[in-house]
Parts: structure tokens; sequence; C-alpha cells
């Protein structure tokens, strides 16, 4: 099944800064793969099936890519399914600047809820780190972690100091740097910005 999501999968090779703060070089273009929900039905299906080992109350995905597959994924398993939106202060720089929030209007109907958290890939683990933390400011209890796709192994340190379970589709080998750390940089290699959303 593995290999058959990965087949799906466009990118290209550069320089990229991730929205986490750290820098990559591959990049994947999810979005355009979200939108071919028929081709991922099967994938959805096996992910949601997973997740239901964990009884969770409810299904959680950031903005955009997570918050699309947290729809599917409930849709699966007869649950609600909710999103933070992603906030970016001015200026933040660092690593993790970016956090999501769970929407004023859902923040009550989370307390007390198991609640699985997804996202469409996860490498740093930028968007699934806050919305894990805003989960737990709202009273939720995360029960387990869920992607299409999993890069690299920062994603399974992240679960494994939480405490966390991980679910994952396809795994890819994934090179990420501190800025001060890349080899692009000190080669002089331009880095482009881009959003963790599509890896």
């Amino acid at each position: 099944m593995a290999e058959a999501l990965l087949s799906l999968l466009a990118g290209r090779r550069g320089h990229f800064q991730l929205e986490s703060g750290y820098h990559g070089a591959q990049w994947f273009d999810l979005d355009r793969l979200l939108a071919r929900r028929e081709l991922l039905q099967p994938f959805v299906r096996e992910l949601a099936q997973r997740l239901a080992a964990h009884r969770p109350d409810a299904v959680c995905g950031p903005m955009t890519g997570g918050a699309v597959l947290a729809e599917l994924i409930a849709a699966e398993l007869g649950l609600p399914s909710l999103h933070t939106d992603r906030i970016e202060p001015p200026g933040a720089t660092g690593l993790f600047p970016v956090r999501y929030v769970v929407p004023a209007a859902q923040r009550a109907h989370l307390r007390g809820k198991t609640v699985a958290l997804v996202d469409d890939a996860i490498s740093a683990g930028s968007a699934v780190r806050g919305t894990y933390d805003d989960l737990l400011a709202c009273g939720a209890r995360p029960v387990a972690c869920g992607a299409l796709f999993v890069f690299g192994d920062a994603a399974a340190r992240f679960a494994a100091e939480k405490n966390l379970p991980l679910e994952g589709i396809a795994r890819l080998p994934f090179a990420l740097w501190k800025p001060a750390e890349c080899p692009l940089c000190r080669a002089g290699v331009p880095v482009e910005k881009v959003s963790d959303a599509t890896v």
C-alpha cells in the first residue's frame, strides 16, 4: 500500500526553508494530491482503520491539508471533524515560529475529548506540534497521530516524546537541517521559502 501511495506523489529537489524553520532539499505538492480524493480513498480508509483502534472521539487536522484529511477520516469513522487555524506572527524567526489554534467556536466542545491528530504529511512537524499544544490547551487528550506520508524521523521522535502512537501509510527518508548547519546554505544555493503544508 505504501508503494502505491508514493507513486501518486509529485515533487522537486532544491533548497527549501520549511514553515518549521528547518531547511530541506525536497518539496512535495500535496495540495494537488488531496484534490484527487477518489485516488486517495483506499489510503484514507486504511489510515482511518488504524486510528480507530485508538478510540478517538474526534479527528483534528491543521489547515489546510490536515483539515481536509481530518474531514475524510472523520467521515469514515462517523466522528466530528475539527481543525486548527495557522497563525504566523509578523517577523517570526527561529524554529517552529508558527502557531496553530483551534477556533473559538470549537474550543469548548473539546474539553475531555480524545482526539486523533492528523496531517496529510509530517516532516519537521510544525503543524502537528502546534495543533497538539492547542488541543491540550482546550482540555482535549490527543490519543494518536496519523499521516498519509511521514517524511524522515522527526515525527517519530515527537510522537515518542509525547507517548503518542504514530500511524503512517508511507514513510520516506527526508533530510532536515537547522539553517546554521545547512550544507546547501554553505554551498551558496539560493533558498526558497515554502510551507510545511506542502512539505
